[in-house]
């Protein structure tokens, strides 16, 4: 059973971070991916956008339909996708070599997590990346 990192070590991890790609981040600005984009920008962080049915920019960055086209290394994967979608997700993130895979909440795959795990990945699970980084990473 997966168990997330405790908070000083995902502070840690998320202090560490530049580059996020954002798996199912929607252009729709009423939709939770959008805010939590929206915010990761605002702490300078780099955003991502991946969703196959992107085809113009959001936040002004270029969308791409997988990990693997994004031409850039990434830090943290966040996977805003259902649950039963996570695994693909995991094994394009070990493929392009990112550090991190985050599942945002509501999204739990104990499959993706072990295999993201046994690739060196730190995985967590069922929180919300941007609630985590507002709370770690500015007190």
């Amino acid at each position: 059973m997966h168990a997330n990192p405790g908070r000083d070590e995902i502070a840690h991890l998320l202090r560490s971070v530049q580059t996020v790609a954002i798996v199912g981040l929607s252009n729709n600005q009423r939709r939770p991916s959008f805010g939590v984009a929206r915010e990761l920008r605002g702490f300078g962080l780099n955003i991502i956008p991946v969703n196959p049915n992107l085809s113009s920019p959001v936040l002004s960055e270029e969308p791409y339909a997988s990990l693997r086209d994004v031409p850039e290394p990434v830090d943290l994967v966040d996977v805003f996708r259902r649950s039963e979608h996570a695994s693909e997700v995991a094994r394009e993130a070990v493929e392009i070599g990112a550090r991190v895979l985050w599942m945002q909440l509501g999204v739990v795959n104990e499959e993706a997590a072990s295999y993201a795990r046994e690739h060196g990945l730190t995985v967590v699970m069922d929180r919300c990346l941007a609630v985590d980084y507002r709370n770690l990473c500015f007190r």
